[in-house]
């Protein structure tokens, strides 16, 4: 844990009790705040009363005596509209923040030299945040891992100039950050996400600059418009620290993926001298382009903090992936099984499909808006279309003759039916389940569905 001193001895509202709320009240009592805590769920605010916190109806508590109001992400800022915590909060005059503003505050004010290395962007920001820490932890460091990624950044360890600090950071978190402050900042790419919380997509877009705008050095993607717009935007500024990275061949400087080698290239330095950080062929957990846009930041990160070379090259061998995002579940025969269960609209499902010139493919589950109409080039790669779910009538619509397909209704089925076709082709085949779809038709959510893939390839 990481004790929030810079409230003690004053008295905070806090609103959300899920899983960061808990660590974020935990954090500042054990810091000496005076936290006076709500949720709208008994059960949370039941759970957080046994563990020591006190319980108080904000929307009938006195709030002159709060120092700040720490929102959890969740809980809505600004967009459809502000939460009644919000507006009380506001109508109070006191602030309104939340853990990752009080994890940079306690570092500023115990440790301002401890390494603070912060990633997002819309898509892989799990992914290089993950291969980031294994790369450092296999270099020697010593490396927390938290953030919208597993652990609540709170109930890390206390930042240290013995210990990095690698933290994964939504957009709903930067919101609530004015004094975003990493030592490095990632801003991977932005594509439009969350905009019924944020309003516009130039708003979010803004959001996620401000991860950069206060790094010490920052790592910019350029692949798309609006982050290759923010890189020269802070370029501009005297004294800018800004790399360019990019996964769509050799650039003139910055870091970039050339095939499957990630380099590092100084001005004016010729294509074949660039340093080569890490060779991807192979490493299966960073199979297709996306995984090199995320190698390519997260060995960039990793040799900025210190990683030698050599290193950042044998620890991305190594990488074990992150569960349901292109996890090999398993292989039998000549068929390999990818869990791809996080895929939960057509663009992360057009991310899969493009890693594989060939694929025995599940779909289905609760439909988004557009179906898999977007795929509709990327159809020619699918073998045979397996279909599960509400969507499935739908999107058999939208395969029509173009793709083989055949209504399966359940995983079990699915599975079933594509082991048993793959199988029967003779050759090396993939089964993807990419579903393009929520999970909420027939499971809690993905990792539920996901875990559920694995066994049954298991079960094979």
């Amino acid at each position: 844990m990481t004790p929030v001193t810079t409230f003690k001895g004053r008295t905070v509202a806090l609103f959300g009790l899920g899983g960061s709320g808990l660590a974020t009240a935990l954090a500042l009592a054990a810091g000496g705040a005076r936290v006076c805590a709500f949720d709208d769920a008994p059960a949370r605010r039941a759970a957080a009363e046994a563990a020591g916190i006190a319980i108080v109806d904000l929307a009938e508590a006195d709030w002159s005596d709060f120092a700040a109001l720490v929102l959890s992400p969740g809980v809505p800022l600004t967009h459809p509209a502000p939460h009644w915590s919000v507006e009380l909060a506001k109508a109070a005059g006191i602030e309104v923040i939340g853990d990752v503003e009080l994890f940079c505050r306690e570092r500023r004010a115990i440790a301002p030299d401890a390494p603070f290395l912060a990633i997002t962007g819309t898509n892989g920001k799990s992914t290089t945040t993950a291969l980031l820490a294994h790369i450092l932890r296999e270099a020697g460091f010593e490396v927390c891992m938290g953030g919208n990624i597993g652990t609540a950044i709170l109930s890390l360890p206390p930042p240290s100039e013995e210990r990095v600090h690698v933290v994964e950071v939504s957009s709903f978190q930067i919101d609530l950050t004015p004094s975003l402050d990493p030592t490095i900042g990632c801003l991977i790419n932005i594509t439009p996400d969350h905009l019924d919380r944020h309003g516009t997509l130039d708003a979010y877009a803004a959001i996620k600059e401000r991860l950069v705008a206060g790094a010490g050095t920052a790592l910019v993607g350029v692949d798309d418009a609006l982050t290759n717009a923010i890189g020269k935007r802070l370029s501009e500024r005297e004294g800018a620290d800004v790399y360019p990275v990019s996964a769509a061949g050799e650039r003139p400087w910055g870091f970039y993926a050339d095939g499957p080698l990630i380099r590092a290239r100084n001005a004016g330095e010729r294509a074949e001298e660039a340093l080569v950080l890490a060779d991807l062929t192979g490493i299966e957990t960073l199979r297709g382009r996306h995984n090199a846009q995320n190698a390519a930041f997260a060995c960039a990160a990793a040799w900025l903090a210190g990683a030698p070379p050599e290193a950042i090259a044998a620890a991305a061998k190594t990488f074990p992936g992150l569960p349901h995002r292109m996890e090999i579940a398993g292989r039998r025969g000549r068929v390999s099984f990818v869990n791809d269960s996080k895929a939960t609209n057509a663009q992360s499902t057009e991310v899969a499909l493009s890693s594989y010139e060939r694929v025995h493919i599940i779909l289905g589950g609760k439909p988004k808006e557009g179906g898999i109409a977007s795929l509709a080039p990327l159809f020619p790669r699918i073998a045979k279309a397996y279909l599960i779910g509400t969507a499935a009538q739908d999107f058999a619509a939208t395969l029509g003759d173009r793709v083989p397909h055949e209504i399966c209704g359940t995983l079990d089925v699915a599975v079933s039916r594509a082991a048993a076709d793959a199988a029967a082709s003779g050759r090396d085949e993939v089964v993807l389940f990419s579903p393009a779809c929520a999970s909420y038709d027939q499971f809690a959510n993905f990792e539920e569905r996901g875990e559920r893939f694995k066994a049954l390839v298991t079960a094979l």
